[in-house]
């Protein structure tokens, strides 16, 4: 028998002082057998940072061909397709050619490195990709807040992130890279 999903369910109050956006929104989220803490935080982050409306959580792990997030208009074209980790160059061409802008969040420990100086050249021709690294000190400590039931903090302020929930903060200083 199949493991199910768990069902995550969170209140995110955000202030993005950076876009002027400030919400608080109620969440629910499926988190995949197979994903760890750290990558359903990621996750939940990734969609605090790109939120705007009519973002929403895909099947995400459950199906190859959609991203983690994504923002698709009344015509069902993808307007905003939002990746995580170190995807092939071969599935960002496919979400580049797709959707109108794409957005790589890359997190873990001792490869982000070594994986964007392997597919930068490859990568560069994409003019709708941007590619966010998300330091694996931060990402590690957000991986302790993970639980069923959240309510999480999030605040950005000069390209600084800070999360935070009733015992924890963390600071994330993302690195541009494309």
């Amino acid at each position: 028998m199949a493991l199910k999903s768990t069902i995550i369910k969170t209140q995110l109050s955000l202030s993005d002082m950076d876009r002027h956006i400030y919400q608080t929104l109620s969440l629910t989220a499926a988190q995949h057998p197979s994903e760890n803490e750290q990558r359903l935080m990621v996750r939940l982050l990734a969609y605090a940072l790109q939120y705007q409306a009519q973002l929403e959580f895909t099947k995400g792990l459950c199906a190859d061909d959609e991203p983690e997030i994504w923002v698709k208009n009344y015509s069902d074209e993808i307007e905003l397709w939002v990746e995580l980790g170190l995807p092939d160059e071969k599935r960002l061409k496919k979400a580049c050619n797709r959707a109108k802008q794409v957005v790589l969040y890359t997190y873990g420990e001792n490869n982000q490195a070594i994986w964007w100086q392997k597919n930068q050249n490859k990568l560069a021709g994409f003019d709708n990709l941007s590619v966010i690294s998300l330091p694996y000190s931060a990402t590690k400590k957000l991986a302790i807040m993970a639980a069923r039931s959240m309510s999480l903090t999030v605040t950005v302020q000069d390209g600084e992130i800070w999360l935070s929930d009733e015992q924890h903060s963390v600071q994330c200083v993302p690195e541009i890279l494309k």
